[in-house]
């Protein structure tokens, strides 16, 4: 499973790695654009790839997210065929962990309060504001 990268993940590891500061949309479009290859397996067959695709993935390669790996096999008429495949590397969630700590150390720089309700339960709030909550006033 992608090594359990989200679409999330690999948008921030993407960002991380070409500008911080480019579009979210763009980066998410180029990460939904390469999880679509691989669906539900950890690995793709070269061969799947048109060329635009395969440029694409040469430039995740070159950001140290994907990797190749290739398998030999011997045909019924005694020909080796070689299998070309991509992966994500396994360091890829390490490098989606390093963008996080990053664009969380930038948003400090920018506002050193920003974070100061992450560590809060999100139950917390809806206690506060009332929402979801099944108490009623009395009537009378």
């Amino acid at each position: 499973m992608n090594m359990g990268l989200t679409l999330a993940q690999l948008t921030q590891a993407i960002k991380s790695k070409v500008d911080l500061d480019m579009e979210t949309t763009v980066a998410e479009s180029i990460a939904e654009h390469a999880l679509g290859f691989f669906g539900f397996s950890n690995r793709i067959i070269d061969n799947a790839l048109e060329p635009t695709d395969r440029n694409l993935f040469y430039q995740l390669q070159d950001y140290d997210l994907l990797t190749t790996e290739s398998e030999e096999t011997t045909l019924w008429d005694g020909r080796e065929w070689r299998i070309h495949y991509w992966k994500f590397k396994s360091n890829a969630a390490k490098i989606v962990e390093e963008a996080e700590a990053e664009r969380k150390r930038r948003a400090l720089e920018e506002d050193p309060y920003a974070q100061i309700y992450d560590g809060m339960p999100a139950d917390l709030w809806r206690e506060r504001s009332g929402v979801d909550d099944d108490y009623e006033e009395p009537l009378f």
